[in-house]
């Protein structure tokens, strides 16, 4: 009987840990993984993409999102909303954490990064009206991201699934 409870004990834990993506469960475990879905690189953009496919799992999060705000989210055609979605995401998750200050200017850069990447998505021709938008949309978060707080009213909770 008692081999049987050990066994039975040992494969709910490997199913358990196979079911559902580790929580975060205390605060600076949840720093952790925001500052892993904030960072520069193209591994973050994805770590990031794939826990947005999967918000159930990072409920601990505020996902909402208006996108590049006053700014058009696809200027001249050009798709910005994912990128702006992240960058909303840093700033409303670290504004909810206290930290906003000393992340505001990685989250900036990561945007502008993020926007480069998709710019490089275009055909070379139009990269470069695209590049120069994407610095406008950096200097614009950059130089005027920190003049109003976010109003969680004025945030669409659960914004559907971008592709």
């Amino acid at each position: 009987m008692y081999r049987s409870l050990v066994a039975l004990a040992a494969v709910s834990a490997v199913v358990a840990g196979t079911a559902a993506p580790a929580r975060a469960a205390t605060a600076p475990d949840r720093l952790a993984v925001l500052a892993s879905f904030t960072q520069t690189t193209a591994a973050s953009y994805q770590a990031w993409t794939a826990a947005r496919l999967d918000r159930d799992a990072y409920d601990y999060f505020d996902w909402g999102t208006d996108y590049c705000s006053a700014s058009p989210d696809r200027p001249l055609g050009f798709d910005f909303r994912l990128a702006c979605w992240r960058h909303d995401f840093g700033y409303h998750n670290y504004k909810i954490a206290g930290d906003f200050g000393a992340n505001k200017n990685r989250i900036d850069v990561a945007l502008y990064t993020d926007l480069k990447r998709k710019c490089a998505t275009y055909p070379s021709a139009a990269r470069p009206g695209c590049l120069t938008l994407a610095w406008v949309y950096y200097r614009a978060v950059s130089i005027f991201g920190t003049l109003a707080p976010v109003d969680p009213a004025e945030v669409t909770a659960g914004a559907g699934n971008v592709s």
